[in-house]
């Protein structure tokens, strides 16, 4: 196992924009459309070994709007994490917010339910010891909301528009996020 300062802290991961390709528009609705990020497998195996947990943290409101059922959400979740196993890479846990916006829920983010869900299941969990890493503002505000190190994830690099410019740090993908938290 790679030694690292990181080995009791917690990585939570947006799902679409950073270990899947986003869809423009849309939602990823199904298992074929589930495109892993050019990189994502190789530095989320190294990432599973720096970090105590690799929690996955999704707003999925394709579902309350009809367009895809929690049953494909479940088969999407199941065939990733044993694409995952075969790389070696183990994800504590997956915490799913199926609500529209309109809801006004507590596990949309940025709102902190999931993390709480989370920090409910693994009472270790320390927020000062951890990063969200996300591609959208909601992700960002959810860090700062849980007192946790917000990641913006994007290629452009351009969140200059973000009322969170001056508190994130940015990597284009997550193998840049696992050569930096190796270092």
């Amino acid at each position: 196992m790679i030694k690292s300062l990181f080995n009791d802290w917690t990585l939570f991961l947006d799902r679409d924009g950073v270990i899947n390709q986003k869809i423009d528009g849309d939602y990823v609705r199904s298992w074929p459309q589930f495109r892993i990020l050019p990189t994502s497998l190789p530095a989320l195996k190294i990432l599973s070994q720096t970090f105590k947990r690799l929690i996955i943290v999704t707003n999925q409101r394709g579902i309350a709007k009809g367009l895809m059922t929690q049953p494909n959400l479940d088969e999407i979740h199941q065939k990733m994490t044993l694409l995952f196993k075969e790389w070696g890479i183990h994800i504590d846990a997956i915490y799913v917010c199926p609500h529209e916006i309109s809801e006004n829920c507590n596990c949309r983010k940025p709102k902190i339910g999931l993390f709480e869900k989370a920090k409910q299941d693994f009472p270790d969990i320390e927020y000062g010891k951890s990063f969200v890493v996300g591609d959208s503002s909601s992700d960002w505000e959810a860090a700062q909301r849980i007192g946790a190190h917000p990641i913006a994830i994007s290629s452009s690099n351009d969140y200059s528009f973000s009322a969170y410019a001056n508190l994130l740090d940015y990597c284009s993908h997550l193998a840049e996020l696992q050569l930096k938290t190796n270092h």
